[in-house]
């Protein structure tokens, strides 16, 4: 994957009205998930030190927590990361650290299309990460010479692995792909990463059409009009 460079400032003013405020200066909140994991007391409470920006949110029943961190940054750093149909790593500095982290989710405004939020999940080289990368189909199907028509279901799939191993695309060959044929979720092996979307799901395949009908049935006239001609 490509590595993008992203400043962040960590943000300690939380709310509705403070986050509104940061828009208006084109900043966009960001919570930084899936940081270190922690023990908690009999109240569920962390007693260790944490950064500004910094909070631990409670996982499960069994005494532990998850350090979160709150951020923010401006629109104008984040912005060809938000619109690239790139899969990148982000080095994210804050605080005097860089931790790396992948793009998790993004939350618009329902009429402007304006961001309003940005998840980002913390990566490290040891630790498995799902992510949703595109989809490329390369090579010419043999069901599209005989006339029937090439379609991409799945424009993304979701990927699991360390980030280190996930490529920026997945690409997938279409050579044999014969009329009615299709490629799932469960024909897709790669090395050191994993498709996790549903098996039976299609991501590919090859419909036929009124040309590649029409050049079936001329075909089994003829073959019929021989089988009489022998006869």
């Amino acid at each position: 994957m490509k590595t993008y460079q992203l400043n962040a400032e960590a943000r300690t003013d939380l709310g509705k009205k403070a986050a509104k405020a940061l828009r208006k200066e084109n900043k966009i909140p960001v919570v930084l998930n899936g940081g270190k994991l922690v023990d908690l007391d009999k109240d569920g409470k962390y007693n260790g030190k944490l950064l500004a920006g910094e909070k631990v949110v409670p996982v499960g029943r069994d005494g532990k927590g998850i350090i979160t961190t709150d951020l923010v940054v401006n629109f104008a750093d984040v912005r060809k990361l938000i619109y690239s149909t790139d899969v990148c790593v982000i080095d994210l500095t804050y605080d005097g650290q860089t931790r790396k982290a992948v793009l998790k989710d993004l939350q618009f405004h329902p009429v402007s299309d304006a961001v309003l939020h940005i998840d980002l999940l913390e990566v490290s080289d040891d630790k498995p990460v799902v992510v949703e990368i595109p989809v490329h189909l390369e090579g010419h199907a043999v069901g599209v010479k005989a006339g029937g028509k090439l379609y991409l279901s799945m424009k993304k799939v979701k990927v699991k692995g360390l980030y280190k191993d996930i490529p920026e695309t997945i690409m997938l060959n279409v050579d044999s792909l014969e009329i009615g044929k299709t490629i799932k979720v469960r024909d897709c092996q790669f090395d050191n990463i994993e498709l996790v979307n549903a098996k039976d799901l299609v991501i590919a395949g090859v419909r036929a059409t009124r040309n590649s009908a029409a050049a079936a049935a001329t075909e089994g006239d003829g073959e019929a009009a021989d089988g009489e001609a022998a006869e």
